[in-house]
């Protein structure tokens, strides 16, 4: 079975993105969390994507090692992010590329199916589709990566849940600027 890992950059009220989408919040990473990242996604076997979220990384990173201010870790994040097997699960687009496929059916479906097959760990991003994932019990670990920023409302990394889910904390670490780490298994 693969482990499935929901993780994003979020607020210190819980919010993926601010009202209107804007992830502004965040400004750029420093180095050392942007390397943390990079190898959180090289020890990944598959990205699973929302749409909106595919949108946001297919927007820069196909490109991101072509650009002249590229630091050595965006040129690895670039080349991995396109060389990652990815899924993007949405039903109003109808092209994907950079290694991508796409599922306009039953998400859930799918994603328990990937779960069960054996694999390397499996990533999942993007607010709407982690969401009915979370709510469903398919996640394993949770990322949970908090900028010292309150922004008061916008897209929350969780929503409401049907019932509890009790976590162990596996790791927590700070980087600079007052980011914090927190990563937790599901207890099962």
């Amino acid at each position: 079975m693969s482990k499935l890992i929901y993780g994003m950059n979020l607020t210190l009220d819980g919010y993926i993105a601010a009202p209107g989408d804007d992830i502004n919040w965040s400004g750029p990473p420093s180095d050392e969390l942007f390397e943390w990242w990079l190898g959180h996604d090289q020890a990944s076997s598959l990205a699973l994507y929302g749409r909106k979220l595919w949108e946001v990384m297919s927007a820069y990173w196909p490109t991101g090692d072509q650009r002249p201010d590229a630091t050595p870790a965006q040129i690895a994040f670039a080349r991995n992010w396109r060389d990652t097997p990815k899924v993007v699960f949405s039903s109003t687009i109808d092209r994907v590329d950079w290694n991508t496929r796409l599922i306009t059916g039953d998400a859930i479906a799918e994603i328990t199916r990937l779960r069960a097959e054996d694999g390397g760990p499996m990533t999942i991003g993007g607010a709407t589709l982690a969401a009915a994932v979370v709510r469903a019990g398919l996640v394993d670990e949770y990322v949970i990566v908090t900028h010292p920023v309150l922004v008061g409302g916008g897209t929350p990394f969780f929503t409401a849940l049907d019932t509890w889910v009790n976590l162990n904390l596996l790791e927590t670490r700070t980087f600079p600027g007052g980011v914090v780490l927190t990563r937790y298994e599901t207890r099962r």
